[in-house]
């Protein structure tokens, strides 16, 4: 009892001791420099809803539950995962709207159905946000897609069912329209004037939960992800459901609408992407007038300029677009531009990086007279182009030709051997300026990844017309300097660099 009474003495004293050491307004200083959103989730909060989806089905009584829609079987690690916003598969999830009418027939429908009938079955649920007092709302485009029925509630429960006004998948942008009127709207903002750790707010429905509001900051800006877009990343908590809600600022002004996450598990985990308002305001705008949205199109393959093709083409630095493939009298091929060529401006903004380009034409009334810079052999050339209206992608066919037997090893310091082609072939295979095709590949063009059956169209900045010029000129090489070499592989072509090899003692 003494030890015990002793040691309680002394463990109060260090307390006593220790508390006086810690400042005062050290636990108050992180609360009193955080921002209240209170007064924002108040003023944007009323024009954010609730959308959900249905999708009408034939009920077959087996009792088993498929997968929710948009969701694998264990394929949860895709790196840019587009989410469906749908709920937790248990049974008993909270979701989103009042709960009425169809939105409890997530297990098939009633008991009392028949076998085999048309019954109707939630499939999804997301966000979006009103952006007119007669009832025009935006959301991604993945939360409606292949909806049969779209029903939008409000904060104060109301539900309507929505008309689809238009989707652009490219954009990841939809438009839907409810009958009502005097509805509360956001304040659009400027995108361009985000600022990379400023402080914003999602409003939305995760998992169905709706008016759910997370904060965060913006972690970058103009964030490639390989999308037709540039992306707003985040670190504001979004889930699946939040998909279409809206990323506020501080002044309560629509910055992006909430798209994608990077996950590994379906969850969040600390990056979020959202779409930049300003685009998405172009794509709405065109939906609305029009229910559709139309770009422009120059007709190109375009791929990335890497370090390595920039250093061997004498390009200060890895910037542009490298065109691999031109469609045959699409706007390009009549400009003049060829497979090769590095796109570095569109009619005069420069193209930084290659998924600049697709935007940038993108962007462009069809009809508009343009011009296309580009680098050539070390030089810079000013072609004038007429964008032309985007048509539906069409599949590339695999060009079809008889490749010929080796008849030699592949001794030159490129480690390629080649052979000439036929006229009839190149004819048919549109080749301008002749080319050869690729007979033994080993040592250094095995390793960067050429295949016999390749086209070489060019060494360095010298067109290849004969197996005896490319062998001159493979001859001339500095073994010390990496060399871009111009393939082409069925409707692609490309520069690969290479580094030749120490030459052959003799």
């Amino acid at each position: 009892m003494t030890n015990l009474s002793v040691r309680k003495f002394f463990a109060a004293a260090l307390v006593a001791v220790c508390l006086p050491l810690v400042p005062h307004s050290a636990s108050a200083m992180p609360a009193a420099n955080l921002p209240d959103f209170t007064d924002l989730v108040d003023k944007v909060g009323p024009a954010v809803v609730n959308i959900r989806t249905t999708t009408r089905v034939t009920s077959d009584n087996s009792g088993s539950r498929a997968l929710p829609p948009g969701m694998d079987d264990g394929d949860m690690s895709e790196f840019f995962r587009r989410f469906f916003g749908i709920p937790l598969p248990q049974p008993g999830t909270p979701r989103g709207g009042n709960g009425g009418g169809s939105g409890n027939n997530d297990n098939g429908g009633s008991s009392d159905a028949p076998d085999n009938a048309d019954a109707e079955q939630n499939s999804g649920v997301g966000s979006g946000f009103i952006l007119s007092s007669d009832g025009y709302v935006m959301t991604n485009a993945h939360v409606v897609d292949d909806a049969d029925n779209i029903y939008v509630t409000l904060t104060d429960k109301r539900e309507f069912k929505a008309k689809l006004i238009g989707v652009d998948d490219r954009t990841d942008v939809a438009v839907v329209k409810i009958t009502a009127s005097s509805l509360p709207t956001v304040t659009i903002g400027d995108s361009n004037k985000v600022r990379v750790g400023e402080w914003v707010v999602a409003i939305g429905s995760p998992f169905g939960l709706d008016n759910t509001v997370t904060a965060g900051i913006v972690s970058a800006k103009g964030r490639d992800t390989g999308d037709y877009l540039p992306f707003i990343q985040t670190d504001v908590a979004v889930n699946p459901g939040n998909s279409g809600g809206p990323l506020i600022n501080m002044q309560g002004e629509v910055i992006g609408i909430n798209s994608q996450i990077y996950s590994r598990t379906g969850g969040f985990m600390g990056i979020s992407f959202a779409i930049p308002i300003d685009e998405a305001m172009r794509v709405a705008d065109q939906l609305k007038a029009t229910g559709k949205v139309t770009r422009g199109r120059i007709a190109v393959a375009i791929g990335e300029v890497t370090k390595d093709v920039a250093d061997s083409l004498g390009l200060p630095k890895s910037q542009g677009a490298l065109v691999s493939s031109v469609e045959p009298g699409g706007p390009a091929d009549k400009a003049g531009i060829q497979p090769g060529d590095i796109i570095l401006k569109f009619n005069g903004q420069p193209v930084d990086m290659a998924t600049d380009l697709p935007r940038m034409v993108g962007d462009t009334k069809p009809g508009t007279k343009a011009t296309v810079t580009v680098w050539r052999k070390g030089q810079v050339r000013d072609l004038p182009i007429t964008v032309a209206e985007m048509q539906p992608e069409k599949v590339a066919k695999t060009d079809q030709r008889k490749t010929p037997s080796p008849k030699q090893r592949a001794n030159n310091v490129l480690g390629i051997a080649v052979v000439d082609i036929p006229a009839d072939q190149q004819k048919t295979l549109k080749l301008r300026n002749g080319g050869v095709q690729v007979d033994v590949v080993d040592g250094p063009a095995a390793r960067v990844g050429l295949q016999r059956g390749d086209i070489i169209l060019r060494v360095g900045d010298t067109d290849i017309s004969s197996a005896k010029q490319f062998d001159d000129v493979t001859a001339h090489l500095d073994p010390q300097k990496m060399v871009a070499v111009l393939v082409r592989r069925g409707e692609n072509t490309q520069f690969v660099p290479i580094r030749p090899r120490a030459p052959a003692q003799k």
